[in-house]
C-alpha cells in the first residue's frame, strides 16, 4: 500500500478532501459484487485513511482534548455491553454495527496517537493507554461473540452423511469355521452400494447468513493486531465440532493400544466405521471446513490454510493411529476383507487428501496416508497368505457328521467368492508373487476369460482351492465307511462348482476348471453307488443264467440276505446327508434305476416263489425307500414304514 502513504496533511483543505475520500471508500466498501482483491484494497485503503484522518485531528489544532472526547463516547458504546448479558449479535444488526464501528473508533485513535512524532508526552502517553485497554476489553468482548455465533449456528450434517450402516456380514474366522452361512455372498455382493452417496458434497457447517457476521469480527480483530485470539477462538470451536461429528460417526479417540487390545468383533466392527469415516471426514467434512476457512479468512493471507490444518489435526491423527494400530496387529485370516476395504477407501481418497493439504504445511498429511497405505498393502497380503496357510494346516480329528458340505469348505468358497469385488486391488497387491504359487491341479483357461483366468489372484485362488481340496481328502480319510467318503467327497466337491459356476469366481477359475471338477464329484458319485449297491445287488444275481427259474430254498436265501443288506444300508445312509437338492435327487435316480431293476428282474425271473413270506418287500416297497436316503436324520424300518 506503498501509494497511500503519502505525507499527513495539515491544513483545512487537506483535511476535507481526506474525509471525502474515506467518506467514498466506505461506500465502495459495501458494493456486494466486488473481487476478493478489489475488496482487499478497499479495507487496506480504509484503514490508512482512518489512520490519516486521526493524525489530522490531532496534529491539525482539535488536540489531544478532542481525542479524549471521541474516546470517552467510544468507550461508554463498548462498556455498556459489558453488564449486558444479551449477546451484542443476537440484539440485531445494527447494534452490532454500532459497536464495531466504536471498536473501529478506538483502533483509529490508538493508530493516531501511535502516530505521532512527538514522544514523552504524558497526555499521549495516558490516552493511548486507556485507548489500549478499552480495545483490549472490545476484544475479549469479540472472542465471546466470535464462540457464540460459530456454537449457536452451527449446522447439523445431514443423516444420510451419519449413517454408517454396512451391508457386509462380519465373518468370523476359527477353527470349527461354524459361524460361515451360504447367504455371505449374496448379503456382501453390494458392499459399496451406498459408497457413493458421500461423494463430492460441500454442506454448509455454518449458517450461511452469519458468515458476514464473523468476517466482519475477523476484520477488526485483524485489524487490531487479535489475529491470534481469533484463531485461536476459531479454531478451538470448529475442532471440537469436527471431533464429535467423528465420535457420532463411532470413531471416538482410540489409542493404538487400545485398538491392538480389542477383540475381532469390535475391532471388524471399528473397521467398517472407519472406512465410512474416512470417506464422509474427508469428502464432505473436511471439504465443507476448508470452505468455510475460506470464506471467514480467505481475505487475510495464509490463515485460512492455518486454521483449517489446526482444526483437522486431532481428527486426522484419530484416523491415522486406527489405520496403523490395524496395519501392525497380527496378520489374521479374518482381517482380510476389511484391510482390503481400508486398503481401497485410502487409495480413492489420496486425490482428495492431496487437494485438501496442497500447501506446504499440509505434506506431512500427505505423507503419513501414502506411508499408512502402503502398510496397509502390506497387511493385506500377509493376511492373504495366512488365509491359505490356515486352510492348508486346518486338520480335524473326528469325521463331519453325515459326511455333508465341511464348515472349512463353506468358509472358504463363501470368504473367495467376494474377492471378485477386490480384483485390481489383489491384482495388485500379488502381482509380485503369483509367480511362485504352485497349481499343478489346473491349467489356465485360454478362452474367452483369458485375462481374468491369469491374472495373479486367479493363479492364487486355484491355489488355494487346491489346498482345499487337499484338506477335503485328508478329512475324507477319516470315515471307516467306504462308501461315506465317497459321499463326503461327492458333497464337498460339488459345493465348490456350484460355488464357483454361480458367481464371478467362474471367471477365474475358468470353464475348464468346472469341468475338470465336475468329473470329479460325479466319479466319487459312482464309486459310492460301487462301494454300497454292487455286494447287494450282487446277491440277487443268478448264478445259473440258462435255467427259467432259481430252487425255492436259494430264492429265499437270496430274498433274506437282500432284505437284510437293504436294511442296512437304509438304517445307516438315511442319516447321511447331501443338502443340495438336485445333486440328492441326481443320485436317488441314479441309484434307484440300478437297484429297483435288479430286484424287479429278480423277482421277474422268479413268479412262482413271490407268494412265499419270503419276499419282505415289493418293488414299489424298495423305490419308495430308497427316497429316504440322505435326508441327514436316521430312520429304521420298524418306524418308517408299516407292513
Amino acid at each position: 500500500m506503498e501509494e497511500f502513504r503519502s505525507a499527513i496533511p495539515t491544513n483545512e483543505g487537506d483535511l476535507h478532501v481526506v474525509a471525502a475520500a474515506h467518506h467514498i471508500v466506505k461506500a465502495l466498501g459495501t458494493t456486494k459484487n466486488l473481487s476478493d482483491d478489489l475488496r482487499k484494497i478497499l479495507i487496506d485503503l480504509d484503514a490508512h485513511l482512518s489512520k490519516i484522518t486521526s493524525n489530522i485531528d490531532i496534529k491539525g489544532g482539535t488536540g489531544f482534548v478532542d481525542v479524549e472526547e471521541r474516546l470517552k463516547q467510544a468507550e461508554r458504546k463498548i462498556v455498556s455491553w459489558e453488564s449486558d448479558r444479551m449477546m451484542i449479535w443476537d440484539s440485531g444488526p445494527s447494534k452490532a454495527s454500532e459497536y464495531l464501528e466504536a471498536v473501529d473508533e478506538i483502533q483509529t485513535l490508538i493508530d493516531g496517537l501511535q502516530g505521532l512524532s512527538v514522544k514523552g508526552n504524558r497526555k499521549q502517553k495516558e490516552l493511548l493507554q486507556h485507548a489500549e485497554s478499552v480495545l483490549q476489553m472490545a476484544m475479549s468482548r469479540l472472542e465471546k461473540e466470535l464462540i457464540h455465533i460459530l456454537v449457536q449456528h452451527r449446522q447439523q450434517v445431514e443423516s444420510k452423511y451419519l449413517s454408517s450402516h454396512s451391508t457386509r456380514r462380519g465373518v468370523v474366522y476359527d477353527e470349527s469355521f461354524v459361524s460361515v452361512e451360504d447367504e455371505l455372498t449374496e448379503e456382501t455382493s453390494c458392499r459399496n452400494c451406498s459408497s457413493d452417496e458421500s461423494d463430492e458434497y460441500i454442506v454448509d457447517l455454518i449458517h450461511a447468513h452469519v458468515i458476514p457476521d464473523i468476517k466482519s469480527i475477523a476484520k477488526v480483530m485483524f485489524t487490531s493486531d487479535y489475529r491470534q485470539e481469533f484463531c485461536e477462538s476459531f479454531i478451538g470451536v470448529r475442532k471440537e465440532a469436527l471431533e464429535q461429528y467423528l465420535s457420532i460417526l463411532g470413531m471416538g479417540k482410540l489409542s493404538i493400544e487400545d485398538v491392538l487390545k480389542m477383540e475381532w468383533t469390535s475391532m471388524s466392527s471399528k473397521m467398517n466405521k472407519w472406512t465410512r469415516s474416512m470417506k464422509i471426514i474427508f469428502r464432505v467434512y473436511l471439504a465443507s471446513e476448508k470452505r468455510l476457512c475460506n470464506q471467514v479468512l480467505g481475505d487475510f493471507g495464509s490463515f485460512n490454510l492455518f486454521c483449517f490444518l489446526e482444526i483437522s489435526k486431532a481428527t486426522i491423527l484419530c484416523l491415522l493411529n486406527f489405520g496403523e494400530a490395524i496395519a501392525m496387529g497380527p496378520h489374521q485370516p479374518e482381517r482380510l476383507l476389511r484391510l482390503l476395504d481400508m486398503y481401497e477407501t485410502l487409495t480413492d481418497l489420496l486425490l482428495d487428501i492431496d487437494a485438501l493439504f496442497s500447501d506446504e504445511a499440509g505434506s506431512s498429511v500427505r505423507i503419513k496416508f501414502r506411508e499408512l497405505l502402503e502398510r496397509l498393502g502390506d497387511s493385506a497380503t500377509a493376511a492373504f497368505k495366512a488365509f491359505g496357510v490356515a486352510i492348508s494346516s486346518n486338520e480335524s480329528l473326528y469325521p463331519f457328521p453325515g459326511g455333508s458340505v465341511h464348515p472349512l469348505n463353506k468358509y472358504v468358497m463363501n470368504y473367495i467368492g467376494m474377492f471378485p469385488e477386490y480384483c485390481n486391488t489383489l491384482n495388485l497387491l500379488l502381482k509380485d508373487q503369483h509367480a511362485d504359487v504352485a497349481n499343478p491341479v489346473t491349467k489356465p483357461d485360454y478362452g474367452q476369460n483369458v485375462s481374468l483366468s491369469t491374472c495373479p489372484m486367479a493363479c492364487h485362488l486355484r491355489s488355494i482351492t487346491s489346498s482345499l481340496e487337499s484338506s477335503l481328502h485328508k478329512k475324507s480319510k477319516l470315515y471307516k465307511d467306504e462308501a461315506l467318503r465317497h459321499i463326503f467327497l461327492t458333497n464337498n466337491i460339488h459345493y465348490m462348482v456350484k460355488k464357483v459356476k454361480g458367481s464371478e469366481l467362474r471367471h477365474f477359475f475358468g470353464d475348464e476348471w468346472i469341468r475338470k471338477h465336475n468329473a470329479k464329484f460325479q466319479q466319487h458319485a459312482m464309486n459310492y453307488e460301487r462301494a454300497t449297491w454292487s455286494s447287494v445287488v450282487s446277491l440277487l444275481k443268478d448264478d445259473n443264467p440258462g435255467s427259467s427259474s432259481m430252487s425255492k430254498s436259494t430264492f429265499k436265501e437270496r430274498c433274506k440276505g437282500f432284505s437284510v443288506a437293504f436294511e442296512e444300508v437304509y438304517k445307516s445312509q438315511t442319516s447321511w446327508c447331501i443338502p443340495d437338492p438336485q445333486l440328492r435327487e441326481d443320485l436317488r435316480i441314479s441309484t434307484s434305476l440300478k437297484v429297483v431293476h435288479a430286484y424287479r428282474t429278480f423277482l421277474g425271473r422268479n413268479p412262482t416263489h413271490i407268494v412265499d413270506k419270503c419276499v419282505k418287500y415289493t418293488v414299489e416297497d424298495v423305490e419308495k425307500l430308497l427316497l429316504d436316503l440322505f435326508e441327514g436324520s436316521p430312520r429304521s424300518l420298524r418306524n418308517s414304514r408299516k407292513w
